[in-house]
């Protein structure tokens, strides 16, 4: 476990494709990104698609089996000519303690492992371009406007990981 996690957080990953998840997971996975994306965020679009049968899915549960942390892998020329990390996401009572940087150290070394000498990219919500580029990721391009909320590419090269 990072050291920039709270010590009372204990998550366990399981990393695997869609067919690979059983029932619960793949139900507790689009509830909270339905319940964050869409909901919390006001942002009407089609969350679940054709991509998610393709990508990598990253599920960081407590102590108590609940689904604290989530991302996907989605593999090079799925979105970008390179491997990208996107739909990141912490359910609410897990943040402000570390989390999120847990979820994303732990997204990038799976990346790496799946596709190693290759940079990753990700689209973030500009108000976290602070925390990502902590993580070493440089922001290309310019701001833009995605389902109502700024964001920016940024990649994070392959020297950097």
């Amino acid at each position: 476990m990072s050291a920039s996690v709270s010590a009372e957080l204990r998550i366990s990953w399981a990393f695997a494709q869609l067919s690979a998840l059983n029932a619960m997971d793949v139900c507790d996975l689009f509830e909270l990104r339905q319940r964050v994306f869409m909901l919390e965020q006001a942002c009407m679009y089609q969350d679940i698609e054709a991509l998610d049968k393709r990508v990598w899915h990253l599920l960081g549960r407590d102590e108590d089996d609940q689904l604290m942390a989530y991302l996907r892998v989605i593999p090079p020329r799925g979105k970008y000519p390179e491997p990208a990390i996107g739909r990141v996401v912490t359910n609410p009572p897990g943040r402000r303690n570390g989390l999120g940087r847990y979820l994303m150290q732990e997204g990038i070394r799976r990346t790496s492992m799946l596709y190693p000498g290759c940079g990753i990219h990700i689209s973030a919500q500009t108000y976290l371009l602070k925390f990502y580029s902590s993580l070493g990721f440089t922001s290309v391009g310019e701001a833009f406007m995605e389902d109502g909320i700024e964001h920016i590419e940024m990649y994070l090269s392959a020297t950097a990981i």
